[in-house]
C-alpha cells in the first residue's frame, strides 16, 4: 500500500515542483516546445477539481449529491472553449493572464472558506502558470515582426459574477462559490485543449521563424500583473 501510495504521489510531486522552479527561478525558456509542454502539464494540474473545487464542497458541507447538483456554473463567467479556439495566440494568452487574475481576486476574498493550504496552493500554481504565459507571450514576438502584425480583435476578457437581485444568503454565496470554482476548473481544461491544439497543428512551423530575441538568452518575466490587485479580505464577489 506504501509502495502505491508513492507510485500516485510522484507525478504530482513533480508537477508541484515544477510550479515551485517556474515562480522562484523567474527565468524563460528559449524553447517553443518545452515551454509548451510546461504550460499543458500546468493546465492539466490546475484543472483538478482536487486542488480547490473538493476541498471547499467538503469545508462548506456541500458534499451531498442534492446540493452538488446546485454547484453549477453560471454563463459568462469564463470563456467558452469554442471563444478560445477562435482567439489568435497572444490574445488567447492575454485572455488566459486576465482570467487567472480574477480568480486570485476570488481566491483572497475566500480566504474564510478554503483550507489554507489548498488557497496557497493554487495561488502558487496560478503565478507559476501566469510566468510561464509571460514567456510565452515574449517568445511569440521573438518569432514575429511587430510592424508587420496585424492588430486582432480583443478577446472574451473575464467579468465579476453579476449582482443578485436582492442580497444573497450565505447558503447562496456558498453556491455561487461552488459555481465558480467549477466554471474555473472547466476553463483550465478548455485551456489545456488549445494549448495541446498549438502543438498538435502549428507548433512546427515556428522553428523556421527569426529567433532575434532567443539569442539573447533567458528573460527575467515581469510580476504576473493580477496578483498584486487583490480585493481586501473577506470580500466575496456578487
Amino acid at each position: 500500500m506504501r509502495a502505491q501510495r508513492m507510485q500516485r504521489t510522484l507525478p504530482s510531486l513533480v508537477l508541484r515542483l515544477l510550479f515551485l522552479g517556474t515562480v522562484a527561478m523567474g527565468k524563460c525558456s528559449g524553447k517553443y516546445h518545452e515551454l509548451l509542454l510546461q504550460l499543458q502539464r500546468q493546465a492539466d494540474l490546475m484543472q483538478d477539481p482536487s486542488t480547490l473545487l473538493d476541498p471547499y464542497v467538503l469545508l462548506q458541507g456541500l458534499h451531498s449529491p442534492i446540493l452538488k447538483e446546485h454547484c453549477r456554473e453560471r454563463p459568462g463567467d469564463f470563456p467558452s472553449e469554442d471563444a478560445l479556439w477562435k482567439l489568435s495566440r497572444q490574445d488567447f494568452l492575454r485572455t488566459l493572464n486576465a482570467t487567472l487574475g480574477l480568480v486570485l481576486r476570488m481566491l483572497s476574498a475566500l480566504q474564510q472558506g478554503l483550507p489554507e493550504a489548498a488557497q496557497q496552493q493554487a495561488e502558487m500554481y496560478i503565478r507559476g502558470f501566469g510566468n510561464n504565459i509571460h514567456c510565452m507571450t515574449q517568445l511569440l514576438h521573438s518569432f514575429s515582426d511587430p510592424e508587420a502584425a496585424e492588430p486582432t480583435p480583443p478577446g472574451p476578457g473575464p467579468t465579476l459574477p453579476p449582482p443578485l437581485p436582492t442580497p444573497p444568503s450565505t447558503f447562496q454565496r456558498k453556491l455561487r462559490n461552488c459555481g465558480f470554482l467549477r466554471g474555473y476548473h472547466r476553463f483550465m481544461h478548455a485551456a489545456g485543449q488549445v494549448l495541446r491544439g498549438w502543438g498538435e497543428r502549428r507548433g512546427h512551423s515556428l522553428r523556421h521563424r527569426p529567433r532575434r530575441a532567443l539569442q539573447r538568452g533567458a528573460r527575467r518575466t515581469r510580476p504576473f500583473l493580477e496578483v498584486r490587485r487583490l480585493v481586501p479580505r473577506g470580500q466575496l464577489p456578487r
